[in-house]
């Protein structure tokens, strides 16, 4: 079966292309705004402020510091889908109705998330790229200094058509 492009990312990171199949079906308001951020280049040349080996990156803030996004919060779509290796779920503060632009993609499981955060995606390929990412301080809870960026994100459906 073909992908469906309109629901595919292109996420470069600084090690190579990362190809993300979006998860509509369990977050389409997620979904629908990762999309809109990402066709508006909000996420190119953002950070990977916060990076835990073993557990997961994050990205999404502008500032780099963990406190930005972009302004729209999203209620909480969580899902009976488990956070394992290469899923995408929203990082949020301690309200589950405040997720922004945010998210963090897991180097491997944590059960403890499930239920708690909303997954939208998972990583179809080049996880092996997501795992060279600089990883960050365990004693600074991942802090990354000087962190890679994401070079570019975009909806697979736009970057064939500008093919």
């Amino acid at each position: 079966m073909a992908a469906d492009l309109e629901n595919t990312l292109y996420f470069d990171v600084p090690a190579g292309r990362v190809v993300i199949e979006m998860r509509p079906d369990l977050a389409p308001e997620h979904v629908a705004q990762i999309k809109a951020l990402a066709r508006r280049g909000f996420y190119d040349g953002v950070p990977f402020h916060r990076v835990i080996d073993g557990f997961m990156a994050q990205t999404g803030d502008p500032t780099g510091t963990g406190a930005g996004g972009s302004g729209h919060k999203l209620k909480a779509e969580f899902s009976n889908e488990k956070h394992v290796r290469g899923i995408l779920s929203m990082a949020r503060a301690s309200d589950p109705n405040s997720a922004d632009s945010q998210f963090f993609i897991m180097f491997g499981p944590a059960p403890s998330l499930d239920g708690q955060y909303t997954i939208w995606g998972k990583v179809s390929s080049g996880m092996e790229y997501i795992d060279q990412i600089k990883k960050g301080d365990p004693a600074r809870n991942g802090s990354v200094t000087n962190p890679d960026k994401i070079v570019k994100m975009q909806v697979a459906a736009d970057a064939e058509k500008a093919k």
